[in-house]
């Protein structure tokens, strides 16, 4: 009976257990990139959140639903913009190596 934990490891064609380690890595790249994105989300939520709603009621008024489309739209821009400089420093970096 398999439990279905950790299922996805291996070296794809039942070797004796052995992890892949190429795999693995893949496997983590995508989780940091889940929670990465999740990190951002939750950030800019917040902190658009604090910016436009006054009163928290039952609805958003049109005021703040502009002030959020605004707030999230520059958040995302600065945000794209200082991934691309510091993925453009690293490779910078890893050149000079």
């Amino acid at each position: 009976m398999e439990s279905g934990f950790g299922s996805d490891f291996g070296s794809g064609g039942g070797g004796g257990g052995k992890l892949d380690p190429a795999l693995i890595m893949e496997q983590v790249k995508v989780q940091i990139a889940v929670a990465n994105a999740q990190e951002l989300l939750q950030r800019m939520t917040d902190k658009c959140f604090r910016k436009c709603i006054g009163k928290p009621g039952g609805a958003l008024d049109n005021s703040e639903q502009k002030c959020i489309a605004m707030c999230m739209d520059r958040y995302m821009d600065s945000w794209n913009t200082v991934s691309r400089a510091y993925n453009s420093r690293l490779q910078r970096e890893r050149a000079n190596m």
